[in-house]
C-alpha cells in the first residue's frame, strides 16, 4: 500500500503523524474514517500556489460533493479557495461552515426550486445553469424573492456547456459527451440564442462558460483540448457581441489508487495548463477576467483513510480466502457500484514475508458487499488492523444505513492534534426520523 501524506511505519505498525492505527482505534473506535488534515491543507495549497496567472485571476473551487461536511468545508475556507455545491443540502451544510457564501458556486442538472430559492435567499455567488427549462425557473425565482416592490437585482450566472470530448475514463464518471445528462452541447443548432437569451436577461448576469469532461482523468491531453475547445467556442460566442468574462474548466484530475494508476505530477501540469490557456486566448485575441477549476477528488482522496478490525476469516470450499471486516458497503459502496479499486494494509503488522491472496468483504447481506478482491497481505488474524487507503473522496459522501448499519465516525489528523468531524452514528440515529 502506498503510504500518502504523514503515513508512516514505525516498529512495523502504520502511524498518521505521531498516533498510531491501535492508539486511533482504542479512542475512537472502528470502522473510522481517517482525514491527514495537514496533507489535505498542503494538497490545497498546491493548487491554489500552482494555477496562477499574471492575466487573469484564477479561482480554484473545491467539488464538495467528495466529501462535505461543516469541518471539512471550514478547512476549504482557512486555505482561501471557493467551493462549489449541488444540492440544497450542500448549500446549506457550507452556509453553516466559516466559507462566504458568496463564493459558492452552485451546479447540478435538476436544481428544484426550493433548491434555488434558498441559494438566491442566501446570496450564493454564481449558479452554474445547465438547461433552458431552468433559465425560466431561476429567472422566475429571482423575480420573486429579489425585484418586487421595484428593486433591481441580477443572479451571477454560467452556462453548463458540453466540448464533446471524450475523455478515456469510466462511463459513470465521463461528463461531456454529446448524450451527456449534463449541460448543453457546443454543437446544437440552437446554443447561440440560449446564451443570448441569457445575456439579454433582466433577472441573469450572464458571465461565461462552465464544462466538465470526466473524473479520474490522466491524460493531460484531454484538459487540453477541452480549453482549446471552449476558447474557440468563447471566440464564436463574442463574435456575436456577447461578452465571455469567466471560464470554468471544472475537474477531474486523476489521483492514485492502485498500480494501474498513473497521475500526472499536479504541480507542473497546473503551470501548463494556465500556460495553455493564456497562449490559447491571446491567439484567440481574447481576454476573459476569470480562469476556474474544481478539483474535488484530486484534492482529499489521498488524504483520507478507513480503518477497520478484522472480524475473522474464512477459507470456502471452493477456495476463496475471506477477511471479514466491521465495515462494508455501507461506508465504502464505491467498489460495489463501478468497481473501484483500492489498496490495504495490515496496519499492526505492515510488513510479513507471511502472505497470502485475500478479498476483504463486509459485513452487509450482499454478495457484492466487497471492499478489495485478491489482494496479498499478511496472514491475517482475529482483531488485525486492516487500513484501506485513499477513501477520502466519495466514500463518507455515499455512506448509507441499509441493512440498519450505524455510519462510522470522522476524525482530522493534524500535528496540532485530533478533531472529530462527524460523530458516530447511533442505533438511536438511525430511528429517529422513523414515525411511532
Amino acid at each position: 500500500m502506498r503510504l500518502f501524506g504523514n503515513l508512516n511505519i514505525k516498529d512495523n505498525e502504520v502511524f498518521l503523524g505521531p498516533y498510531s492505527m491501535s492508539y486511533l482505534r482504542e479512542n475512537y473506535k472502528t470502522p473510522l474514517y481517517i482525514v491527514d488534515e495537514d496533507f489535505f491543507r498542503e494538497t490545497i495549497r498546491k493548487f491554489r500556489d500552482n494555477f496562477v496567472s499574471d492575466n487573469f485571476e484564477t479561482k480554484v473551487l473545491y467539488a464538495s460533493k467528495a466529501l462535505l461536511n461543516i469541518y471539512t468545508a471550514n478547512v476549504v475556507s482557512d486555505e482561501g479557495i471557493a467551493i462549489d455545491a449541488v444540492s440544497g443540502g450542500e448549500i446549506y451544510t457550507i452556509s453553516k461552515s466559516n466559507m462566504d457564501v458568496g463564493n459558492i458556486y452552485f451546479h447540478g442538472n435538476n436544481k428544484l426550486v426550493e433548491e434555488l430559492e434558498l441559494a438566491v435567499n442566501l446570496g450564493v455567488g454564481k449558479i452554474v445553469i445547465d438547461n433552458e427549462a431552468e433559465i425560466d425557473r431561476l429567472e422566475d425565482v429571482v423575480r420573486r424573492l429579489k425585484c418586487d416592490d421595484g428593486n433591481k437585482f441580477k443572479q451571477r450566472v454560467l452556462l453548463r456547456l458540453n466540448p464533446g470530448i471524450d475523455a478515456h475514463t469510466h462511463e459513470y464518471i465521463s461528463t461531456s459527451k454529446n448524450d451527456s445528462k449534463f449541460g448543453l452541447s457546443i454543437f446544437s443548432n440552437d446554443i447561440f440564442d440560449i446564451i443570448s437569451r441569457i445575456n439579454d436577461s433582466e433577472y441573469l448576469e450572464f458571465l461565461g462558460f462552465h464544462a466538465h469532461i470526466g473524473s479520474q482523468v490522466f491524460r493531460e491531453e484531454s484538459f487540453f483540448d477541452e480549453a482549446k475547445t471552449m476558447i474557440d467556442f468563447m471566440r464564436k460566442t463574442e463574435d456575436r457581441s456577447i461578452k465571455v468574462r469567466e471560464l470554468n474548466l471544472g475537474g477531474g484530475f486523476g489521483i492514485y489508487y492502485t498500480e494501474e494508476d498513473e497521475p500526472f505530477e499536479l504541480g507542473g501540469f497546473l503551470r501548463r495548463y494556465v500556460k495553455v490557456c493564456e497562449d490559447y486566448l491571446k491567439e484567440n485575441d481574447l481576454e476573459i477576467d476569470t480562469l476556474t477549476i474544481e478539483p474535488g477528488r484530486s484534492l482529499i482522496s489521498n488524504c483520507g483513510h478507513t480503518l477497520y478490525t478484522a472480524s475473522s476469516t474464512k477459507k470456502t470450499y471452493g477456495g476463496k480466502n475471506f477477511v471479514f471486516i466491521d465495515g462494508s458497503m455501507n461506508d465504502n459502496i464505491r467498489p460495489a457500484l463501478y468497481g473501484a479499486k483500492y489498496e490495504a494494509c495490515v496496519a499492526n503488522r505492515f510488513d510479513s514475508s507471511d502472505e497470502e491472496v485475500y478479498t476483504i468483504a463486509g459485513k452487509c447481506c450482499e454478495s457484492g458487499d466487497i471492499i478489495i478482491k485478491d489482494i496479498k497481505l499478511p496472514r491475517v488474524e482475529d482483531d488485525d488492523l486492516i487500513l484501506v487507503g485513499s477513501t477520502g473522496a466519495y466514500n463518507y459522501s455515499m455512506a448509507s444505513n441499509y441493512n440498519r448499519v450505524a455510519r462510522p465516525e470522522m476524525i482530522f489528523v493534524s500535528k496540532d492534534g485530533i478533531n472529530v468531524a462527524v460523530k458516530r452514528e447511533t442505533y438511536e440515529d438511525i430511528i429517529k426520523n422513523d414515525v411511532f
